[in-house]
């Protein structure tokens, strides 16, 4: 899946809308394969910390057994090709 999000801001510090089109587009991708991580969010205090480099940081969050599974199915086969 292409890369379609806008560069980061000047000071190389994710933008909240990089954060969240980021979310939004692993979420779809998830998606196409059945897989939803309730939890998954932007990491706000990441976003607002003073990490070096820049966090911009994305929790995945916490799933049950199924949904582990079939995301360890995906990845398997993702890398086999």
């Amino acid at each position: 899946m292409p890369d379609h999000s806008p560069a980061p801001s000047p000071d190389n510090r994710p933008t909240a809308d990089d954060m969240t089109r980021c979310v939004a587009e692993l979420r779809a991708a998830l998606t196409l394969h059945g897989i939803t991580l309730p939890s998954l969010r932007v990491d706000l205090p990441s976003y607002a910390g003073t990490y070096q480099p820049p966090a911009g940081m994305v929790s995945l969050g916490n799933c049950n057994t199924a949904t582990a599974r079939a995301l360890t199915a995906v990845l398997r086969k993702a890398a086999e090709r």
